[in-house]
């Protein structure tokens, strides 16, 4: 803590020491980001969680308390739970027990998805970063989820991470990466994404011709990589995808903005016809530039692959809260919230099914919430890979809704 136990009359809610702590020349970095240090102690946060601790510490007020995270709505019927790595590294030494579903976990709405116990002063101030992390990361990673599913086994690629900071485009890849996208754009993703791309427009533009850039894209490129040739800088997507498929085009790029589209599907099947018809057959179609779930679905029977960007990575955010649900061994909670310790079970039909802990296990029923903290030590962290198979294993059986 930034151990400020000033009351919160002082000028703008902060003491002087706070005030310095929180203004953007204190901190020793050179962009509007907020440092992983600063995250950890808890100075991230919204003041009210400051006000909060000054005045229950005055009173002497601190409870065991039970808080649970959920979403009393969801952009879509169901969604995955992402970002739970995050908050095991910003509680793990705290004197707090978590348990939740595992990464991956497909939830609904009003399912409690993680749970922290301790003294409420012992977490107090983390809520903002705890929902931070779980709300976008659950976004991106559900958005990637229905987008994959409805291209329908078609290559779907993240090309997003430019819609947002750069300084949270590991957490954006790592997010579409475990919601089951085949591959990432951005070279800051981690622990073995494979990372995809090939030109942009500047780069044809830095040549005389599309003709040259493609050669020399052919010619410098490493073997291992596919050659995608962009075929919509100047002329009509036909006439350069021919003209790429001349110089070695293994697939072409069709990047068109939806300014200029007109009938998108008309161009994508006259590219097809010509490609076959100069025998070309096998050079295939990719298609990015704004690309949404509609269009996958729209595009998936015409087209090999997808670049999506701003549909996964500007993906509306889950919208948790974190509400007391037990006090000092005793059911409590809000207007609107449902009291008591729960468990959520998946049952044999796929339903899920809500229950108090104390409740029989329901016959057949599987448990989703475990143990990852208990008492501040950490019992098992998330993995990436073992998250994303998770998605895989639970939206096979949900391809036909």
């Amino acid at each position: 803590m930034h151990g400020c136990h000033a009351k919160y009359k002082h000028t703008g809610g902060l003491c002087n020491s706070c005030k310095n702590l929180y203004s953007p020349q204190s901190r020793m970095v050179r962009f509007e980001t907020v440092s992983d240090d600063t995250i950890k102690r808890g100075d991230c946060t919204d003041i009210y969680f400051v006000r909060t601790e000054e005045t229950l510490k005055e009173d002497s007020i601190n409870p065991v308390v039970s808080m649970e995270v959920t979403a009393s709505a969801l952009p879509d019927t169901w969604a995955i739970f992402c970002g739970l790595s995050d908050v095991i590294m910003l509680l793990e030494g705290l004197r707090v027990t978590v348990d939740a579903m595992p990464e991956g976990s497909l939830f609904f709405k009003n399912e409690p998805v993680l749970r922290i116990y301790g003294h409420y002063l012992d977490f107090c101030r983390y809520e903002t970063a705890i929902l931070g992390f779980l709300c976008h990361a659950s976004g991106v990673a559900s958005a990637a989820a229905h987008i994959t599913r409805a291209a329908r086994g078609r290559p779907v690629y993240s090309f997003g991470s430019r819609r947002q900071h750069p300084a949270i485009a590991g957490m954006i890849e790592r997010a579409a990466w475990i919601g089951g996208v085949d591959g990432v754009s951005n070279i800051c993703a981690s622990g073995g994404m494979p990372i995809v791309g090939t030109m942009p427009h500047a780069f044809v533009m830095c040549y005389d011709k599309p003709e040259d850039a493609w050669r020399a894209f052919n010619k410098h490129a490493p073997q291992e990589i596919p050659r995608i040739m962009l075929c919509d800088t100047y002329c009509d997507e036909k006439s350069e995808s021919l003209r790429a498929a001349e110089c070695g085009a293994t697939a072409v790029r069709l990047d068109t903005p939806r300014s200029r589209r007109g009938n998108m599907q008309a161009i994508i099947d006259e590219v097809r016809w010509e490609l076959d018809a100069h025998g070309h057959s096998g050079v295939k179609i990719f298609l990015s530039g704004g690309v949404t779930r509609e269009e996958v679905l729209q595009y998936r029977n015409s087209v090999d692959a997808f670049g999506v960007g701003g549909a996964i990575a500007n993906a509306p955010v889950i919208d948790f809260g974190m509400d007391i649900v037990e006090m000092e061994g005793r059911p409590k909670a809000k207007r609107g919230k449902r009291s008591g310790v729960k468990q959520v079970y998946r049952m044999p039909d796929g339903t899920h099914r809500i229950l108090p802990v104390s409740h029989p296990v329901p016959q057949g029923g599987a448990p989703l919430i475990e143990r990852f903290i208990d008492n501040g030590r950490i019992m098992r962290r998330s993995d990436m890979q073992e998250a994303r198979v998770r998605v895989r294993e639970q939206l096979s059986g949900r391809m036909n809704e």
